[in-house]
């Protein structure tokens, strides 16, 4: 359970980030600072990975937890 929330709670800190990056790399194109070429790449960077950090991460805190309940006992 505490895997799942963690995971949740972490993939929606993950996805506001990723938004308002895109949202600064759209202000950058308006402002003639990056080309579109850039932004298309940039942006897609960024949803790549995030989705990859986010669907990798519940994978992660789930070692970590079961590591330090090996610890603890």
């Amino acid at each position: 359970m505490e895997v799942l929330l963690t995971g949740v709670f972490s993939a929606i800190i993950i996805f506001i980030t990723v938004f308002f990056m895109i949202k600064v790399l759209f202000i950058a194109y308006k402002r003639n600072e990056i080309s579109r070429r850039k932004l298309i790449i940039y942006s897609t960077s960024c949803i790549v990975i995030g989705f990859t950090v986010a669907s990798i991460l519940p994978f992660g805190f789930q070692k970590l937890y079961s590591y330090l309940y090996l610890q603890i006992n």
